[in-house]
């Protein structure tokens, strides 16, 4: 198998933060979620005759790209961060802190207008933007060199004062938390730093309301998953699903397998290292899997993959152009899912590693067989929509094998 690297994690144990993913604590983000305006669980769609293609006995797609009409999951984690934030700011509980409550003119009275700033490759910005403006506040969004410029309308389109920056995304990070400083901006970054932990952890507890629709999801169809299949970019979202599984199932549970592109695999490089330290990858981090191009892991985020997640895996852009024709096209029955590069790769992998002998070793330090049940998430749609189209038409980035 050209090019593709894995690691087994031998060392589990119980990460820091399991508690903050409680089954209390993710109720009552669900429930602040579930006052939003459009609010609806996404589709956990079940691919009967792929799972029987190749070998397993379930293979499930939670949906992402329906969240919210913003084609991504990532508005769960800013919304949910701006509300603690606001919450706080009126010393009420987030229990009280309803959608209503913050857009109250009380609140409006009490608070004032607030700019919310934050650096993304997409997703995380325009989530942040959607999130201010449905709460009555600002945003502004600084996006790395080389962002599509798609997404770039999308951000403006929510009312931010957005930008492509010449900078990479570490550095873009570092220019929004600069300015925040300056201005008196509140910085929303899905990434934690020493000094800055309390927003990042927020953001992450904001992701588990897609784990708990799935669990519920799941659970209303009497399954329980025995592998998860995770990408990551700082890792904010991986960490946050890997922390709720282990809280939802504690008795047994499921595998949980982190995948990276080449190009910002930097929890892969920081397993690889085996002394529990982080490590970065610098430069342009080109890769089409934009979401994941991140070369600073966050510090949360990597205490609890260090932890608890079962294998890493860095993988080539091709991996996810393949996880984004395989989904397009459905066997059988099986309903068709429109994937992004960021979304498909870990559908990408799974099709690989039950289909490619090189990969035999990986496949049964997994026990991936006919009676395992795979969960993956498609965490955006077509955000950048010529760049799916190059890619499902006309065979972009092609696998070679």
């Amino acid at each position: 198998m050209p090019d593709i690297k894995w690691i087994t994690n031998n060392s589990l144990t119980k990460p820091s933060h399991q508690n903050e993913f409680s089954f209390a604590k993710v109720n009552s983000v669900q429930q602040f979620h579930a006052g939003f305006p459009g609010y609806a669980p996404t589709p956990l769609v079940s691919l009967t005759s792929m799972a029987q293609s190749l070998g397993l006995g379930g293979l499930y797609v939670k949906d992402e790209s329906y969240r919210f009409g913003l084609n991504a999951f990532k508005a769960l984690g800013g919304s949910y961060a701006i509300g603690r934030y606001l919450a706080d700011r009126l010393g009420i509980d987030i229990a009280e802190a309803t959608f209503e409550v913050l857009t109250s003119p009380a609140t409006k009275k009490k608070l004032g207008e607030m700019t919310f700033v934050t650096a993304t490759d997409g997703n995380h910005g325009r989530g942040v933007a959607w999130a201010a403006a449905k709460l009555g506040h600002k945003s502004v969004v600084y996006m790395p060199k080389g962002s599509s410029p798609e997404r770039l309308k999308n951000i403006q389109r929510e009312g931010a004062e957005a930008s492509i920056t010449a900078l990479n995304y570490d550095d873009a990070v570092r220019l929004a938390a600069d300015n925040a400083q300056k201005h008196g901006w509140i910085v929303v970054q899905d990434t934690a730093w020493p000094g800055y932990q309390e927003i990042p952890l927020w953001i992450m507890q904001g992701y588990t309301t897609m784990a708990m629709e799935a669990y519920q999801e799941l659970a209303a169809q009497k399954v329980k998953p025995t592998h998860i299949f995770l990408q990551a970019g700082v890792g904010s979202f991986a960490a946050a699903i890997q922390a709720f599984v282990l809280n939802a199932y504690p008795d047994a549970p499921p595998k949980v397998v982190i995948v990276e592109p080449h190009a910002a695999n930097c929890i892969f490089r920081s397993a690889e290292a085996g002394d529990g330290k982080p490590r970065f990858v610098s430069g342009d981090m080109n890769t089409i899997m934009a979401g994941l191009a991140c070369g600073e892991p966050s510090t949360i985020a990597w205490g609890i993959l260090a932890a608890a997640s079962d294998m890493f895996i860095s993988c080539p852009d091709w991996v996810a152009a393949r996880g984004m024709r395989v989904l397009g096209n459905p066997l059988g029955t099986d309903s068709r899912i429109i994937a992004g590069e960021s979304g498909a790769v870990t559908a990408g992998i799974v099709s690989l590693l039950m289909t490619c002998s090189d990969l035999s070793q990986a496949r049964e330090e997994l026990k991936l067989n006919s009676s395992a049940q795979v969960l993956v998430i498609n965490t955006e749609g077509d955000t950048d929509p010529d760049n799916y189209r190059s890619i499902v038409w006309d065979g972009a980035y092609s696998s070679p094998v």
